[in-house]
């Protein structure tokens, strides 16, 4: 069969300096889906740039070739005019990019932004491409859909935003579909479900994928050609059964020690008992009010959390869990002080053992800056939480300023040490954020969180955009600084696997809701509640023999109106977070 997509011997450098990719070669079929795999850097996502002619402008393609066999005939990408590649980008050849709050229009809708495909390529009306982008909506996990469409980028999670960036990617159907780490940024569960949906597309219309990820489980259930990529060439590329199950380069090796997994094993374990509380939420609940955008339409009512109670023992980690929505992030934003509780919720905050509590929804100015100093945040994307008009020194020192402690000098030596103590070294402080890798910018997030010596650190996401190997690192250097320092962590994620290597109490919370409430090593071996159980099979593992039970994750992931009748909750009845076994709490009806 010929080749959808071949690229041959393909290298591409910047300026005078030496190539970033060199000669590198893979093709795809149609029908076929190709997985790139390597760590940032790895020269990946250049190479799937080339092939749209969507480089930086000071990229050279030095050599090879790039060949489209596509349903109009041949095209050579490299050699076409623009004008022929206006036509193939976007319809043809569709790509999804990691990082959707750098590709959607922040001035624009995203409905519009996803029509737009339909209105250039297939002059479709207005009407019938709102239908068409509706629907779309739909099937890639939207749970309102007329919603996300009349809102702008900035008002949807970041999860959400991805989902719209891969509906826009696929609404015209297009022969190839290039997708850039597509469930970065996804839940779980919604991230089992797109996939599914990929699939479902490419048995509809042979469309074909190449799928760029560090995510093995992801390369298990998705990929039938795998390529290994490391600075910039080609370790290892052949069938993903064989690559998988017994991989012959170290490189390859290395990143399957990496990959996190939720350890094999049947113990149920009990909640450490512990009765030094740093941080307490007491029935705290969260409501938003959104305005209708037709005058003679009552506002809604977005419940964000509803009466949630969670204690974090200091020294240890409390995780959340949860999709894009489901009121993890504003239930750390309310322990942080961020946001204020509805009326009757409190949040108490203790410095140390012998300190009486802080109400941190009622804090004077003082009372604030205390808080603030024993409190911090490192948050999801570290590019974005990291001025780039600021030297590292700076955005490291700027706590301290704030907070007026120290000399100048003081503050310098204190950032040095940060930067050392999460292993980067002291002469990076003149460098400003872009000279830095992902991983490093994560790094410094986290040293610049701990210039103020805290005791929580409240961790939102911090390894969700990091490839395995660089996952790995940070964890370790998580668990490091919490055991030297007796750090308490509130920990956000959506990744089963990472939490079970760091929580010490988990929490699963859908619909701002928690619904299930047992230390990990409980919560995994033996779940109740049924959103846990989708939670825990839509985990990708690193195993071509063990693919996602797509049927179960959709049960759980599902409205709670599908859910057995024990279980099941509306706005009108919610049923109580019932303790089952000692530690272990489950929302459900007696």
């Amino acid at each position: 069969m010929t080749a959808l997509l071949s690229v041959q011997d393909l290298s591409i450098g910047f300026g005078a300096g030496p190539s970033v990719v060199q000669n590198v070669s893979f093709e795809v079929e149609p029908g076929q889906t190709l997985a790139l795999v390597g760590e940032s850097g790895s020269g990946k996502t250049i190479s799937c740039r080339a092939a749209l002619r969507i480089l930086p402008r000071t990229a050279q393609i030095r050599s090879g070739s790039i060949t489209l066999n596509y349903s109009k005939g041949t095209a050579d990408l490299i050699a076409t005019s623009e004008r022929q590649m206006r036509d193939i980008r976007g319809d043809r050849v569709s790509m999804i990019f990691q990082e959707p709050m750098r590709s959607l229009s922040p001035l624009h809708k995203i409905g519009n932004q996803v029509s737009e495909v339909l209105w250039l390529h297939h002059r479709t009306s207005e009407a019938e491409a709102r239908k068409k982008v509706l629907t779309q909506f739909e099937r890639v996990g939207f749970p309102d859909p007329e919603r996300a469409y009349n809102s702008y980028p900035f008002e949807l999670s970041g999860g959400m935003r991805q989902r719209a960036m891969i509906a826009m990617a696929m609404v015209s159907k297009p022969e190839l579909l290039i997708a850039d780490e597509p469930t970065t940024a996804l839940d779980v569960t919604t991230q089992a479900q797109v996939l599914g949906l990929i699939k479902e597309l490419q048995r509809e219309t042979g469309m074909a994928l190449i799928l760029v990820t560090h995510d093995l489980g992801v390369v298990a259930n998705m990929a039938e050609q795998v390529v290994v990529m490391h600075k910039g060439r080609v370790m290892e590329s052949g069938p993903a059964g064989p690559i998988l199950s017994a991989p012959a380069h170290p490189y390859t090796k290395q990143l399957f020690d990496a990959a996190p997994a939720i350890p094999e094993q049947d113990a149920v374990g009990l909640p450490m008992p512990s009765e030094d509380l740093i941080l307490e939420m007491i029935d705290v609940s969260k409501t938003y009010t959104m305005r209708s955008s037709k005058a003679w339409k009552a506002d809604k009512l977005i419940h964000a959390c509803r009466g949630v109670d969670l204690k974090l023992a200091r020294g240890k980690t409390l995780a959340i869990v949860g999709e894009s929505g489901s009121g993890k992030t504003t239930a750390a934003r309310i322990a942080l002080g961020a946001e204020l509780p509805d009326p009757g919720g409190q949040v108490l905050f203790r410095s140390s053992e012998e300190a009486n509590p802080t109400t941190v929804n009622q804090m004077s100015r003082a009372e604030r800056n205390a808080f603030q100093r024993k409190a911090q945040m490192v948050f999801q994307d570290p590019y974005s939480s990291l001025s780039p008009r600021m030297r590292i020194q700076d955005a490291m020192t700027e706590p301290l300023e704030i907070h007026k402690l120290g000399t100048v000098a003081e503050q310098k030596d204190k950032a040095a040490e940060m930067l050392t103590r999460v292993g980067l070294n002291a002469d990076m402080l003149k460098r400003y954020p872009h000279a830095f890798s992902g991983g490093q910018r994560q790094r410094l997030s986290i040293a610049r969180a701990m210039m103020l010596d805290p005791a929580l650190i409240v961790c939102d996401e911090p390894t969700s955009a990091l490839d395995v190997s660089v996952q790995e690192q940070i964890l370790t250097l998580l668990e490091h600084l919490q055991d030297s320092l007796n750090l308490s962590y509130l920990f956000i994620s959506h990744d089963l696997a990472v939490v079970a290597r760091i929580a010490d109490e988990v929490a699963v919370m859908r619909q701002g809701l928690v619904v299930e409430q047992a230390p990990p090593e409980t919560l995994f071996y033996n779940p109740r509640h049924p959103y846990t159980k989708a939670l825990i099979a839509a985990q990708p593992e690193p195993d071509i023999n063990r693919p996602i039970d797509l049927k179960l994750v959709a049960l759980g992931a599902g409205s709670p109106d599908s859910w057995e009748d024990a279980f099941r909750f509306s706005d009108s009845m919610i049923p109580s977070l019932i303790e089952m076994e000692p530690g272990h709490k489950v929302r459900c009806h007696v």
